[in-house]
């Protein structure tokens, strides 16, 4: 499909299709969510000029995954975002079956997008090509093209291209798939984004004491927290175990010490990012005041899609709220941005037994837990979370078969901080210490309702609208 006719169909399905998805009870009330069709991997995701840019994969024709372009939100403080022109189409000879998943970087005062175009052949074969694009005086985005064709020794599954600046020189991951079907992350450096010279591999399967480790990986980001390296990364293809592994693919990180000269990633243990039903994707970003940002598409690909109540109204799938990130004794904290506390209404405190609490509206809320002793939560009649002094359970009913499914962290609660839209729940555990990010779709205006004889105290906020 070539960018015009493209463009032409993207502007159809908007004018038909907008005005039911903003009908849809499950719409959320100020998570980012697509207007219609399919949103799923944050992109480009940049402060520049004081504006945040919040690109995204973006399929507006379907909620499937074809047709991938790149949408755009802006904001001036990570609270209310605006929708601005489509910044990527596919229809170029490099990315007409799709322009896939990448990064911003600032160069010579002007916004650079690098991406993947994505292009598969009549047999069933593929290949990609990293590509660029800059921004022009309309504030559009003009394709500069490939500037990296796929590397040898590589399936057609080489893409996201996370780009960064490193002393005197540009620096890139890329996510790939060996002849061997090994996921691997590329390493790249360039002197001015045009030219790529090919580093070696730095992490992966059967790397750095890996073993096998699945035969994809996706999404890798790469960067410094104190004088710590944290490489972000979506392996897919790792084995369930009881209570890890349990989504269709998983997104995690690794934390150690690039040595940049001698291409080597000394790293730890892999860790799961993220506990709950529906993470995948994440992408960062290190903000003015020197914090390191991060959101996350609140979707997993090829995990009961299809089932998803939302596809009756055009769209489906929403980015998780924009999270801090801290490092504490090599482990990886996230809590919600400070600015969200600009959507707080009126406080509700409360302290007692769980099972006195009273029910609270969690249409669009957030909610603060310090429980002493084992408790239950039930979100409306669609989750549960509940503690059993070691255990954390999330508890809800499939989407494809109606049976009770569950995500788990181990370990002593001590705070919640509960971030819940109408379709949506974010729960940041000891302070960020762990999340469990899941979708759920009441059948009517939820409450929460705290049961157990745990005494509690309890902080509650109705969240106001972030969307313009």
């Amino acid at each position: 499909m070539q960018e015009l006719s493209f463009m032409k169909q993207t502007t159809l399905a908007l004018m038909n299709g907008q005005q039911c998805a903003a009908h849809d009870p499950h719409r959320p009330v100020w998570h980012l969510a697509p207007a219609v069709g399919l949103l799923n991997d944050p992109n480009g995701f940049i402060q520049h000029n004081g504006v945040y840019h919040l690109f995204y994969q973006w399929n507006p024709l379907a909620c499937d995954h074809k047709h991938k372009c790149w949408g755009h939100w802006q904001s001036t403080d990570l609270v209310h975002w605006q929708h601005q022109p489509v910044a990527l189409l596919p229809g170029a000879d490099y990315d007409k079956h799709g322009c896939y998943s990448g990064s911003a970087v600032e160069e010579n005062g002007n916004i650079i997008l690098v991406y993947s175009g994505n292009v598969k052949y009549p047999d069933g074969s593929r290949t990609t090509y990293q590509c660029l694009a800059r921004k022009n005086e309309c504030d559009e985005y003009d394709k500069i093209g490939p500037v990296l064709p796929l590397p040898v020794g590589y399936s057609g599954h080489v893409r996201d291209p996370k780009v960064w600046r490193y002393q005197d020189n540009w620096y890139m991951v890329l996510g790939a798939r060996d002849l061997q079907d090994q996921g691997k992350v590329l390493l790249l450096r360039s002197t001015d984004l045009y030219k790529w010279q090919m580093l070696g591999e730095i992490a992966g399967s059967q790397l750095n004491g890996m073993g096998d480790f699945g035969y994809m990986w996706e999404c890798p980001d790469l960067f410094t927290l104190g004088d710590t390296e944290v490489l972000i990364c979506c392996p897919q293809g790792l084995e369930a175990q009881n209570e890890r592994y349990l989504n269709t693919y998983q997104a995690g990180y690794l934390s150690g010490k690039l040595d940049y000269q001698a291409v080597h990633f000394t790293h730890g243990e892999f860790h799961e990012l993220d506990a709950g039903f529906e993470f995948y994707a994440p992408q960062t970003t290190q903000i003015a005041d020197g914090r390191r940002l991060l959101i996350g598409w609140m979707g997993v690909p090829d995990q009961d899609e299809q089932y998803h109540p939302t596809i009756r109204y055009g769209w489906i799938h929403t980015m998780t709220c924009p999270r801090e990130l801290t490092l504490c004794d090599g482990k990886l904290y996230q809590q919600p941005v400070r600015e969200l506390q600009q959507l707080r209404g009126e406080q509700t405190v409360w302290q007692g037994v769980a099972n006195d609490a009273p029910p609270l509206d969690i249409t669009s809320a957030e909610l603060i837990l310090v429980p002493q002793g084992l408790f239950n939560v039930c979100f409306g009649d669609a989750m549960q979370l509940t503690w059993d002094g070691g255990l954390l359970s999330l508890i809800r009913n499939s989407l494809c078969s109606n049976q009770e499914e569950h995500r788990y962290w181990r370990g002593t609660v001590q705070h919640l901080q509960i971030m819940i839209d109408r379709s949506s729940v974010e729960i940041f555990i000891n302070h960020g210490e762990a999340v469990m990010s899941s979708r759920y779709f009441p059948t009517s205006q939820p409450l929460l309702h705290m049961k157990g004889k745990a005494k509690l105290a309890l902080q509650y906020w109705p969240l106001m609208s972030c969307l313009e």
